[in-house]
């Protein structure tokens, strides 16, 4: 079977054209819906498309590879790539993070004074996002678990909910 470009080649782009875009939002923390979902699972279309790409491209791609060049281009990704797996250690934590770890670890009362309400209130908007508070010494953490993508939304839901 040959591979036709007439198709291959658009399907690559506009996968690139998409992997691109949310990559860069979700660098920049600039993400909103689906973009982390549709960035890490939309992405092995690029995968299938750069190959299929190269297949239909191989005589073009072999003299690529058989130049000085394109070997040392290809090496310098190659050791980029290698280079990627070498742990450099935490500094690699969003900057956001340790505020809200913070906040997740802190005592209702003092979570209530950042929101400007009383314990009283945050206790029934704890309630209102599905959680059972018993101590007001008890922290967002201790109520939902280590998970700390949930203890963001249980975070951002109840500061949010009184604006």
């Amino acid at each position: 079977m040959k591979i036709q470009r007439n198709w291959v080649t658009p399907v690559t782009a506009g996968a690139f054209l998409l992997s691109a875009v949310t990559g860069v939002l979700i660098f920049f923390h600039a993400d909103t819906g689906a973009n982390k979902f549709v960035h890490e699972w939309l992405s092995w279309v690029l995968l299938g498309g750069v190959l299929l790409h190269v297949l239909a491209n191989l005589g073009g791609f072999k003299s690529h590879l058989a130049t000085a060049r394109g070997k040392l281009l290809m090496g310098v990704f190659v050791l980029a790539l290698a280079a990627s797996f070498i742990p450099l250690g935490a500094g690699g934590e969003p900057p956001f993070m340790q505020p809200m770890r913070s906040l997740s670890q802190a005592p209702l009362t003092t979570l209530a004074q950042v929101a400007k309400v009383t314990p009283a209130q945050l206790r029934d908007r704890l309630v209102q996002a599905g959680l059972q508070p018993v101590s007001d010494e008890q922290s967002v953490g201790e109520l939902v678990g280590p998970d700390m993508k949930q203890q963001m939304r249980v975070l951002a839901a109840i500061l949010a909910n009184g604006k």
